[in-house]
Parts: C-alpha cells; sequence; structure tokens
C-alpha cells in the first residue's frame, strides 16, 4: 500500500512540474546530460549542489575528481563542458586554447593538517612552512617551531610532508602562499600546480593527502578544509602579515577577498593583509568555453551549462556553502561573473539576452 501511495505521489508531482514547467528552463528545453573535471577542492560542496541543480532545473551533471590539472587538459581537449580549477589560467594557458571565461564557484581555505600525538593545537608561521616543506626543517622540536609553540611540548620525532602528486590547483595555491612568505621557496621552487618537492610521501587528490595525514604520527600536509574537517584532523593555525594567528572559517576566509577583483575575476587572494585574513585562502572556478559550438555540443547542451552556472551563482547555492565549510562569494564577484556569462556564445550569438 505505502508504495501505491509513494507511486501515486510521484506522478502528482511529476504532473505538477511539467503544469508549472517543472525547472527554470525560459526556452522550454529538454533535460540535458553535463560534465565536468577538474579540481577535488571544491567537490563535497558540488556534490550537494549538482544534486540541488538536477531538482530545481531538470539537468544532470557527471563531474570526476581528478585535479586541476586534469580537468583543464580534459577542457583544451573539449570533451567536457567545464573544467573546475583552484587555479586561474594563466596568460600563457590562455593563450594555447581557444577564448575562455572564469567563473568563480566558491571560497574556501588550504589547511596545514597534522597529526601528532596529543597536540590539538598548533602555530605557524610562512617562513616555517616553506622551511618544512622544503626539507630544511627536519624535526617537530626544531628549535623555530618550539619558539613558535612555547605551551607545547613537541616531540623529537622527524616530520613527514604530504603532499599532493597530481596536477592539483590546491598545490597551486599552498605553493602561491609560499611564494609570497618565502624568498627560498619562490627561488628554488615557485609556484605551480606540480612542484619538485624534495621529500615527503606523495598522495592523489585531496582525499589521498587527509588520509594519509589522518593514518600516520608525525606528518603535515596540505588539504582543502573540509577534507580535514571530515576526517577530524587538526591543523594549524597560521600567520597572517598583521602578526595574527589565524584559524580558517567563513568570516576569515571572507576578509581574504575584500580587496579589488579584475573584471575577469582571475586573481590570488593569499597572504591578503587584511585584519582577520586567513592566509590560505582562495576562490575555486569553473572555466567554459566563450564559443559553446565544439565537439557537436547542441544549444541545448550550452543553455544547461550556463543555466548551471547561474544557479550555482544564486543566493540560495551559495548560502550552501556555509553548510559545507566554504564560504560564500563577495557580490562583486557575482556581478562581473553574471557580466561575463553575457558574453558567451553559440554560433556567435549571446546565449544570455
Amino acid at each position: 500500500m505505502k508504495k501505491i501511495f509513494k507511486s501515486a505521489m510521484s506522478l502528482v508531482v511529476a504532473l505538477a512540474m511539467v503544469s508549472c514547467g517543472g525547472n527554470t528552463n525560459n526556452e522550454g528545453r529538454g533535460p540535458q546530460e553535463l560534465s565536468g573535471a577538474g579540481a577535488t577542492f571544491p567537490l563535497p560542496f558540488y556534490n550537494v549542489i549538482f544534486e540541488q541543480f538536477a531538482e530545481v532545473n531538470g539537468d544532470q551533471v557527471a563531474y570526476g575528481g581528478i585535479g586541476s590539472g586534469g580537468g583543464v587538459r580534459n577542457l583544451r581537449d573539449k570533451i567536457v563542458d567545464f573544467a573546475g580549477s583552484d587555479a586561474f589560467l594563466s596568460d600563457k594557458e590562455m593563450a594555447e586554447m581557444d577564448p575562455v571565461v572564469h567563473i568563480p564557484t566558491c571560497m574556501g581555505a588550504v589547511v596545514v593538517a597534522y597529526n601528532l600525538d596529543g597536540i590539538k593545537e598548533l602555530k605557524l608561521s610562512g617562513e616555517v612552512i616553506a622551511d618544512i616543506f622544503a626539507g630544511q626543517i627536519k624535526m617537530w622540536n626544531d628549535e623555530r617551531l618550539a619558539a613558535l609553540n612555547p605551551e607545547v611540548e613537541l616531540p623529537a620525532e622527524a616530520i613527514i610532508p604530504v603532499y599532493r602528486s597530481d596536477g592539483s590547483g590546491t598545490t597551486f595555491v599552498f605553493t602561491d602562499y609560499l611564494t609570497k612568505v618565502s624568498p627560498m621557496w619562490r627561488e628554488k621552487f615557485g609556484a605551480g600546480k606540480s612542484v619538485n618537492f624534495p621529500s615527503g610521501q606523495a598522495a592523489k587528490g585531496n582525499p589521498g593527502v587527509a588520509s594519509i595525514v589522518k593514518q600516520t604520527k608525525n606528518t603535515i600536509g596540505y588539504v582543502g578544509s573540509e577534507y580535514a574537517f571530515a576526517q577530524k584532523i587538526p591543523y594549524a593555525r597560521i600567520q597572517n602579515p598583521r602578526g595574527e594567528f589565524v584559524l580558517p572559517t567563513s568570516a576569515t576566509i571572507s576578509a581574504a577577498a575584500s580587496g579589488e577583483m579584475p573584471v575577469d575575476t582571475r586573481c590570488s587572494i593569499t597572504n591578503a593583509n587584511a585584519v582577520g585574513a586567513y592566509p590560505i585562502s582562495t576562490f575555486t572556478w569553473m572555466i567554459i568555453y566563450k564559443e559553446q559550438n565544439y565537439s557537436d555540443r547542441t544549444k541545448e547542451q550550452a543553455e544547461a551549462t550556463l543555466d548551471l552556472l547561474k544557479y550555482i551563482l544564486s543566493d540560495e547555492a551559495q548560502h550552501i556553502t556555509l553548510d559545507v565549510h566554504y564560504a560564500p562569494l563577495p557580490s562583486k564577484a557575482k556581478e562581473l561573473s553574471l557580466t561575463n556569462l553575457k558574453t558567451v556564445t553559440y554560433d556567435g550569438v549571446s546565449i544570455l539576452i
């Protein structure tokens, strides 16, 4: 009897959706299947958003968390509708592709997670983090770490850094930060999606790094904050340019984005000189082609892609960021993005009127 009632209710809902249009497709198009690939950093947010979008709009989104580098390669090869990336494309990368549009989707933080018996509070400066990952600080009881944490008894154990093995926007954000706080790091390693870390253990994706840190004593690794939170891994307070030791929260991440933003939204907000700012904060983007007619894609697919991005920029979707431990976009980022979406075309004609 319950099954019959449930089926009847489903039919009523379906008929109601048909009579009311069923979704936000003003053009009356049918449901579409979209595909994307890229960053694992925003994956917890995207999992929720794509499910919500399917309920609201009727379109299904398949997304592969293969790292920002892999997502950009797939977009370059024109086999996906969008790429997810925590690193905006460089001028050189953009010159090698057809014109693209960057749409920020949310803000988040890269945390420095660690596994030390009995230690739940740790303070780190940018230069100390750089020296750890450069292999110059090798022991947990190093005098520089001890000076930052006088109230903590650090163990006489070797530090095991954990880093990404795949091309990663999280790596780009982390190393971009290190280039700003450490001249040594800037000269020897630089910033990039892939960096030649001199020592430690490699892992694939944010889930891989988080898993190794959680399971292995005396490790330290950089990871998207949601992954550390989900696995209950402690992470350090990081010193910002004003000398404050800050944990990532919606407020401290948002503080990092209080400055100006360029029209194309490509900008770094690491090491922001703002009161209360968490220093390893970042936007994450979806990247699409400005001309949507490629690889036999239909106009309906292009419309669905823009509907997805408009939904992510909506107040409803941005509010969800707070539920999954990210931060909502500032109003300026949303305004610029909606303007930039108006430049997207299909066969040279603007999709958004």
